[in-house]
């Protein structure tokens, strides 16, 4: 019971410290309202740009072709009016 309470109590207190930052919701002027929900939040960066080197993908080599190859080869020898 006891472990219960306590586990209740660290989840209670950690969703308290996540939950502050700032209030942005608060100030009434709205040039400094939208400064700090830029803070608040920064924009992402932009993606790297791709290299020309990286243009070509890698040649695919497919795994089941000889395998292939081998069992259509052996079907080929089965007797078929013995």
């Amino acid at each position: 019971m006891k472990k219960t309470l306590v586990v209740l109590m660290l989840c209670a207190i950690g969703q308290n410290a996540q939950a502050k930052g700032p209030v942005c919701r608060d100030i009434t002027t709205s040039s400094e309202r939208l400064a700090c929900y830029d803070l608040a939040s920064p924009p992402k960066s932009a993606p790297s740009a791709v290299k020309s080197s990286d243009a070509s993908p890698p040649h695919y080599s497919d795994p089941f072709i000889a395998e292939d190859a081998k069992t259509t080869a052996k079907l080929k020898t089965i007797c078929r009016g013995c």
